[in-house]
């Protein structure tokens, strides 16, 4: 894995670290405030998308689920949190692996 978005969370925090030290390259991050945000495309490079629930709106986690869906970009809904994040890296590890 390379490359993650980040849908969600006005900030990241040691997160992004957490991140990057778990094998991405690359994190880009929407902080889905703005109301263009759901007008905005995924990337073709993204590896996997992480939607932060707690902190997004529902018209914009439905777009992005959309969106994900037809380019068949795997997409996990999570909490701010790395105890929510890290098994789903940790899935999608073991998923790269096999």
């Amino acid at each position: 894995m390379s490359s993650l978005l980040v849908v969600g969370a006005d900030h990241l925090g040691t997160i992004t670290d957490k991140l990057m030290s778990s094998g991405f390259n690359e994190i880009i991050h929407l902080d889905g405030r703005k109301v263009n945000m759901v007008k905005r495309g995924i990337p073709e490079h993204i590896d996997l998308i992480l939607v932060m629930t707690d902190y997004v709106n529902h018209n914009l986690a439905k777009v992005i689920k959309q969106k994900a869906k037809n380019q068949e970009k795997p997409i996990y809904f999570v909490k701010r949190s790395w105890s929510s994040i890290h098994p789903v890296i940790q899935k999608m590890k073991v998923r790269k692996a096999n």
